[in-house]
């Protein structure tokens, strides 16, 4: 017998700007679920966790929840607000006479996630800030979490800790994570989202690639069939149909929607099984030409009165061709690195020096470049050009977002319109 139904939405649809997102969705979370949410970006998997939430009116449909029933949702992102500390964001939806009762699990948790509750939210990092996020999901304890992407920006130590509080945790899970380890570690079930359907798995993230393969491969086997159906209907359309029955003329009619809907089912099966075409530069190791240096740099910062070292006589020369991991803590400084490497910002004492006419492309935690106003298009020739040099090729803008699993008629969409997954395939 299953446990007990926690939440259920029965035939949903939703649409934006006329456009469906989901069509006679339905499924069933069950207390005590553990659930990977999967799917492409821009599947709807956001639009879904607002589904649950109860954030997201549908048009058509009905949305059923226990009564009581609380749920909690880590978002991708966190909004400082001016004057706010850890501790006030993390305990603000709590009802004012359960505050102290909770202020153990806040140090616990802020602890763990080793975060400064006092801390002010408009001084930290964008790590800082996911971890702020996911203190007060956390805390709050609902009946249903729902995490999205809850290890960017975490520390390994601070990872497994996660795991180990999740696997603890009594209510029912849903989980979206990049993380593949992580999500195979937490998850009993899987919610697949794919071109507008929800596949269900009752088994957890580790058995994925071996399921989806499996779906997939049988309907490529499906599309096979159904072509080869088609060829012997069209051959036989081809020998003419002249003086025929009504009944033959209605069966022309049939052959024609036959192949439309099969050149249509095709088509949607190349986008789900696409990869992401990137070309790789030819020959760049050869040249060892120096790119940057560092002489004996010094930088440092000032947080609450205190004065904390990034760089001290740090010396440093990059070369081309070279690929090179920074790694640290949160807040430990890798975004100042890259801002003392591309001149966004001085050294306190010592200097670095660039090769000239040197070009950054800067791929930013934060997607502080793109402009929501901006339509794709723009993102990539600001100039209005149809083609753009990419490596030393001329490309037309279209087929450049094709490479990067963009529909090429949404050119002129706004960045506003896309997810974030979208913006950051965007901003690669």
């Amino acid at each position: 017998m299953p446990p007990p139904l926690a939440l259920s939405v029965k035939d949903a649809m939703v649409r934006y700007s006329d456009v469906p997102v989901f069509e006679n969705l339905s499924f069933n979370i069950h207390k005590g679920a553990r659930i990977a949410l999967v799917g492409k970006n821009g599947a709807g998997k956001s639009t879904l966790m607002n589904i649950i939430t109860g954030r997201q009116d549908l048009d058509e449909g009905e949305r059923w929840e226990e009564q009581g029933l609380s749920i909690g949702y880590l978002q991708q992102e966190v909004i400082p607000k001016e004057g706010q500390s850890i501790y006030d964001y993390v305990i603000q939806e709590i009802p004012e006479e359960e505050r102290e009762l909770h202020a153990y699990k806040v140090d616990i948790v802020t602890d763990a996630l080793q975060i400064d509750p006092q801390a002010m939210l408009t001084r930290l990092s964008g790590g800082q800030l996911r971890r702020a996020g996911l203190a007060r999901a956390l805390v709050e304890e609902p009946d249903i979490l729902l995490l999205d992407e809850p290890t960017n920006h975490l520390d390994l130590e601070v990872i497994e800790w996660l795991e180990g509080y999740l696997k603890a945790y009594r209510g029912t899970l849903l989980c979206v994570s990049h993380d593949r380890t992580f999500l195979a570690n937490i998850t009993n079930q899987i919610f697949w989202l794919d071109r507008g359907d929800l596949k269900v798995c009752p088994r957890g993230f580790g058995h994925f690639e071996e399921w989806s393969t499996m779906l997939l491969e049988q309907e490529e086997r499906e599309l096979r069939n159904r072509k080869s159906i088609v060829a012997q209907e069209v051959e036989w359309a081809s020998r003419g149909v002249k003086a025929r029955r009504k009944r033959n003329m209605r069966r022309l009619e049939l052959v024609k929607e036959m192949r439309d809907q099969l050149k249509a089912d095709e088509s949607s099966y190349r986008k789900a099984t696409n990869k992401i075409k990137m070309e790789t530069p030819k020959g760049i190791e050869e040249n060892s030409k120096i790119v940057a240096e560092f002489y004996n740099v010094h930088k440092t910062f000032e947080e609450d009165h205190k004065v904390i070292p990034i760089l001290k006589g740090f010396s440093l020369r990059i070369q081309r061709g070279e690929r090179i991991g920074i790694l640290g803590k949160n807040g430990s400084g890798k975004s100042t690195f890259l801002k003392l490497l591309m001149g966004q910002i001085d050294p306190d004492q010592g200097r670095v020096k660039r090769r000239k006419e040197l070009e950054f492309s800067y791929f930013d935690q934060k997607r502080s470049d793109l402009n929501p106003e901006d339509t794709l298009r723009k993102v990539l020739a600001p100039a209005g050009n149809d083609y753009i040099n990419v490596m030393g090729k001329q490309r037309h803008v279209c087929g450049y977002l094709k490479d990067f699993l963009f529909d090429p008629a949404r050119s002129y969409d706004k960045v506003s319109q896309l997810s974030g997954g979208q913006k950051k395939r965007l901003m690669l």
